[in-house]
């Protein structure tokens, strides 16, 4: 699994914070329409919807930068605990009583530090995800709004958390897909940078050229 899909997995495991645990919702039909209440019923992925956007994939890609120097910290950290532990099953018989408690005391030592350390660099990634998931989840829960109103939707249910209630939804009710888009057109990327000295032809609107990955 690459490194920005797992980050995109922990996120996803973290929950949302705003209010889509079991969002539903009786639409009222656009201004000026004068048919039937609307009745259709659909189901949405919100939390995998805000991450498949292009805004969610630029937060993500940050974040995955922000954090994947603390997560190397880490591992080295665990790593070199590990290999502590290994080399005392290894040789414990053979060492001397105080050469033993001394690489006993270190192993605890650091032990110690890594689940400090641990904790630390997981509220902070928490908090930082948590933000960037509230503050999408404005936008994307606007967008659906707007969405299941224009589209005749009586309620959508979120069924991104494993425990929803929802028993069975053919997928054809599934608007996440619709939804990231209807909020992608709704923010697009930003256009390119100029390249130096090109000129007129760094004026070309954006989507003339291959847009750039997440």
């Amino acid at each position: 699994m690459s490194g920005n899909r797992k980050f995109t997995a922990l996120v996803l495991s973290l929950g949302l914070g705003v209010s889509t645990a079991a969002w539903a919702q009786t639409a009222t039909a656009p201004a000026g329409s004068t048919g039937a209440a609307p009745t259709k019923v659909a189901i949405v992925q919100i939390q995998e919807a805000i991450a498949a956007t292009k805004d969610g994939q630029k937060e993500l890609g940050a974040l995955q930068a922000r954090f994947t120097p603390k997560q190397n910290e880490l591992k080295a950290l665990n790593d070199e605990v590990e290999k502590l532990k290994k080399d005392l099953e290894a040789q414990g018989s053979k060492l001397s009583e105080e050469e033993r408690a001394s690489r006993i005391k270190t192993l605890e030592t650091k032990q110690k530090t890594l689940q400090r350390n641990y904790e630390d660099y997981q509220n902070e990634a928490q908090q930082a995800q948590q933000e960037m998931l509230n503050r999408l989840g404005g936008k994307m829960m606007t967008v659906l709004d707007t969405y299941a109103k224009a589209n005749g939707y009586a309620v959508v249910l979120d069924v991104s958390n494993p425990q929803t209630p929802v028993l069975y939804a053919s997928e054809a009710t599934n608007i996440t897909k619709h939804v990231v888009d209807a909020y992608n057109a709704q923010s697009p990327a930003a256009p390119a940078a100029k390249p130096a000295g090109s000129g007129a032809a760094a004026n070309k609107p954006a989507g003339t050229t291959a847009p750039p990955k997440p």
